[in-house]
């Protein structure tokens, strides 16, 4: 199968001349799922956001299994991260709850560990990476300063932890690109952290339709691009 897929520097699958049948039912199901969860997220429709979130999140998972990602300690890795991000999805979905909000964050934070540990087993450049974990410092301290104050304090601990686990994510995705050339590893995990940063501001900072409006598309762009990159060879 993945002499089949060709993975330029962008976001693109294609085969010949037209996408892969591998991501034709996934990639309708999934963008289907999001266009309704917007509109459910739009009109506060709890209900709509439980039918479209999971199939949407599901989808990805489909994709990555599709391309065979069962095949390569790599692609286990992120099969796990993605089914690990599908949990955060359900668990945050429902409103008010910190005790589900405080396992949504586990289930991400653990997604987070599992795409560095996937990273890793592909091979990483360690000089690229002490470099990215020292300029990425700087918009993670950014990030904690403009939530400082904003989090609960029960949840402090837990958000401080998880800018940084997200940040040493983003450093070990440029690392094993530059240890072997994979764009759209670092595209993707770059659209995760952006993404992070509106369901903070959602939760923290200031809520609205917006955040999601424009958070979730970065989200499922990013899951889509590291389910793909399983067919890297």
């Amino acid at each position: 199968m993945r002499n089949r897929v060709i993975l330029g520097p962008g976001i693109g699958a294609i085969t010949g001349g037209g996408m892969a049948p591998e991501l034709t039912i996934p990639l309708s199901i999934g963008g289907v799922s999001l266009a309704g969860l917007l509109l459910a997220e739009q009109r506060q429709s709890t209900s709509g956001v439980w039918a479209f979130k999971p199939v949407a999140a599901a989808a990805y998972i489909w994709i990555a299994l599709a391309h065979d990602a069962t095949s390569s300690a790599y692609g286990v890795a992120v099969l796990i991260a993605l089914l690990l991000s599908w949990c955060g999805d359900v668990l945050l979905i429902p409103k008010a709850r910190p005790a589900v909000f405080r396992a949504g964050i586990l289930a991400f934070l653990s997604a987070h560990i599992a795409f560095v540990v996937a990273f890793l087993v592909r091979g990483v450049s360690w000089w690229a990476f002490l470099i990215a974990v020292f300029v990425l410092a700087v918009p993670g301290f950014a990030v904690w300063r403009w939530l400082a104050g904003q989090v609960p304090a029960t949840l402090n601990a837990a958000v401080r932890f998880y800018i940084v686990v997200i940040t040493v994510m983003l450093a070990a995705a440029i690392a094993t690109h530059v240890h072997a050339p994979a764009p759209i590893i670092v595209l993707g995990a770059a659209l995760f952290w952006v993404s992070d940063l509106f369901v903070a501001r959602d939760r923290f900072v200031t809520p609205g339709f917006v955040n999601r409006l424009l958070g979730l598309p970065l989200y499922f762009a990013a899951q889509l691009l590291l389910a793909i990159s399983v067919a890297i060879p």
